[in-house]
């Protein structure tokens, strides 16, 4: 768990960009830093080319330039804060531990009592697992990699996981199960042996071997066994020493009896702590005099063994190398001295042990001190110090929501709190929200900047109560709407949120580019969603243009299903409806054809350009040879015509062209042919 927690803020080269020559500008992101060069020269010396920020940072060169100084060769840099997001590996963290935190928000309200604790529990355990499967797929890459730069990556981010998890165990023991004295040792010692894990393979060699008794490893596994309160596996290589060498058998039968009748606490609650401290101090004034009576004089391995037993601090602090770690001592200490320790009181043990196995000698580390600000019992300490040692956002936002579920920050509104993330300074200030919604905000929005983890933002912002929604609204507009099927998931969101004015700047995004695309179909549709008129009646008229051209329709289906939709505008109105003119012409509904082509002239809805083409299709059904049109609608047919010729501002030029000429004539002709034919019948109509 000795991971290379750094809380040092380094500075990041921009490569290619020449401070000492010119100076720099940025300009900041949700998620991002813009960083290029400018035209104002930089008066002082020369200055490293840097921006300060974390190792975390992440540089792209977004565009290449010359080296001539001209203004034209000015870069800009993108600036990733949250790295850890991009890493392949990692995306199982992010992933199955929005289910995880999707699951606690859900359950929030069903249980009560111990059923809610441990529920809280269980889900603190989903996410060390999660953890833990992250740290595995990681090492597995690095020990399967060549490459030497990833190979330093993968251990790297091993190690930060190992750390997360450790302290995340620990929060678990000590905030959400809030063990008590008694068991909170037996979860500090399991706490220990879980990821305490340099002498495991020194424990592998030494059973793996013929003779482990004669291994030169063999007395170090018993003491670290020993240290971590593994009494029965500690035995039981005892026994083999015993067997190899019958003249330590009297030694060994009384420091297995001293072993095997060691009081540790229970988890049942069968015995009260005042029975167990009794139990203890029989047992440890046995252990005292076995040793003073030099029972194990001639044998100094188990006497040195006995000496831990009666917490002896200068013999445990001999095994210092096997133990490794202070908090690993803390918790050997306390199980052979203080058995009994109330959580209140770690604090002082812990302090204690640290300075006896430091010594001096080296200072505290980022982890020790997040650790010991555990052991403190100060909750927003050790959320300040992950922040600050920590790449992402992902673990003390997640800890901190666990926290808040446990009650255990609902009265820590800070006026003001400070967390350095990635070399920045931030600060929480009282403005009505809470330290748990403020990270939520600040890790959903580090989410957005990813291509495909945006949608865990979503939900995450749907579980802050007083600004997500506005986070969203505003996140939501700057994801890149590449591919129609990401535009339409975009929009389900939006949607389902009755996020209304984001749903029409989506739908009038995707139109435009339809129809940049001469994709008049889907940017009809995307209009129609949009329930943009003006659009709409643009690409209605681009429809009826293409008509003109082509002689034919593109995207019937569209067209011939537009229902309710086209009363969005006058336009898509009469497209709906001269299509529907063309279906009753091919099904050779006259009658009801010329009513609908009648309707469209009279109710200048069309536009003038396109009368003439009304008219010119009015042309097959008056040379039908069963009459179609009325005499009434023959002269409205007339009236059209000549409201089309005498109204034209183009009128010389119209007279001009020979074609729309003769056009005109046909349309005369054949409306005075068919108003004869009209008198005719319906005069015989009445004379019978």
């Amino acid at each position: 768990a000795g991971a290379p927690l750094t809380d040092t803020v380094l500075p990041q080269v921009v490569p290619g960009a020449d401070s000492s020559a010119r100076q720099l500008c940025f300009a900041w992101g949700p998620a991002e830093v813009l960083v290029c060069e400018t035209l104002f020269g930089r008066s002082g010396g020369s200055r490293s080319r840097c921006l300060a920020g974390a190792a975390a940072w992440a540089l792209t060169d977004s565009v290449a330039g010359t080296e001539d100084g001209a203004p034209s060769s000015s870069r800009v840099f993108v600036v990733r804060r949250d790295q850890d997001i991009y890493i392949q590996t990692l995306r199982k963290l992010f992933n199955e531990s929005h289910g995880i935190f999707m699951g606690l928000q859900r359950s929030e309200e069903e249980l009560a009592g111990k059923s809610r604790k441990t529920q809280l529990v269980q889900v603190s355990k989903n996410y060390r697992s999660v953890i833990r499967a992250c740290m595995e797929d990681m090492h597995q890459a690095a020990v399967s990699t060549r490459d030497p730069a990833l190979q330093g990556q993968y251990s790297t981010q091993v190690s930060i996981l190992s750390a997360m998890e450790l302290i995340w165990n620990l929060c678990e023991i000590l905030f959400v199960e809030a063990a008590t004295a008694g068991p909170l040792l037996l979860r500090l010692l399991d706490w220990v042996r879980l990821h305490v894990c340099d002498v495991d393979s020194m424990v592998r060699e030494v059973l793996s071997s013929e003779s482990p008794s004669k291994h030169k490893l063999f007395w170090n596994v018993v003491d670290v066994f020993v240290l971590q309160g593994r009494m029965d596996e500690a035995r039981h290589l005892l026994s083999k020493e015993a067997s190899a060498n019958p003249t330590s058998m009297n030694m060994y039968k009384i420091l297995d009896d001293l072993m095997k009748k060691m009081p540790v606490p229970s988890l049942s609650n069968t015995q009260t702590l005042t029975e167990l401290e009794l139990k203890w101090q029989h047992w440890h004034e046995e252990c005292q005099r076995y040793l003073q009576d030099g029972t194990f004089a001639s044998n100094p391995h188990m006497e040195s063994i006995c000496k831990i037993l009666l917490g002896d601090e200068d013999a445990i602090l001999e095994k210092k190398e096997l133990m490794t770690t202070w908090y690993h001592f803390l918790v050997t200490r306390l199980l052979y001295s203080h058995p009994t320790v109330k959580p209140m009181e770690l604090r002082f043990y812990a302090q204690s042990s640290m300075d006896l196995f430091l010594g001096g000698e080296s200072s505290p580390e980022p982890l020790d001190m997040i650790l010991m600000a555990a052991f403190e019992f100060e909750m927003h300490q050790v959320i300040k110090e992950c922040s600050i040692v920590l790449s992402n956002w992902w673990f003390f936002f997640h800890l901190t929501d666990l926290l808040d579920h446990c009650k255990l920050l609902q009265s820590h509104n800070l006026f003001l709190m400070h967390v350095i993330i990635s070399g920045y300074l931030l600060f929480f200030f009282c403005f009505g929200s809470n330290m748990r919604e403020f990270l939520l905000l600040e890790y959903a929005s580090g989410l957005f900047s990813h291509h495909s983890l945006w949608q865990l933002g979503v939900d995450y912002f749907d579980h802050c109560p007083e600004y997500g929604r506005v986070y969203l609204e505003l996140h939501i507009e700057r994801i890149p709407l590449s591919t129609e099927q990401k535009a339409l998931k975009v929009l389900r969101i939006c949607e389902q949120r009755q996020m209304h004015e984001q749903v029409r700047s989506i739908c009038k995004i995707m139109a435009m580019k339809a129809l940049r695309n001469n994709r008049l179909g889907s940017a009809l549709s995307w209009s129609i969603r949009a329930k943009d008129a003006a659009f709409a009646t643009l690409i209605s008229d681009r429809f009826l243009k293409d008509y003109c051209e082509r002689g034919c329709f593109s995207d019937l289906d569209l067209i011939d299903n537009l229902g309710p939709s086209m009363l969005l505008s006058d336009r898509l109105t009469f497209l709906g409806k001269y299509r529907e003119f063309h279906r009753l012409y091919g099904e050779k509904r006259f009658p009801e054809a010329a009513r609908l082509l009648l309707t469209l002239m009279t109710a200048h809805i069309a536009p003038c350009s396109f009368w003439m083409t009304l008219l010119t299709d009015a042309l097959p059904l008056l040379e039908q040879k069963e009459v179609i049109f009325s005499a009434e609608q023959t002269y409205e047919l007339m009236r059209c015509l000549e409201d089309l010729t005498a109204g034209n501002p183009d009128k010389q030029k119209f007279q001009d062209d020979d074609i729309e000429t003769t056009k005109v004539e046909m349309l005369r002709l054949a409306l005075a042919r068919n108003l004869a034919r009209v008198i005719v019948k319906e005069g015989t109509v009445e004379g019978s």
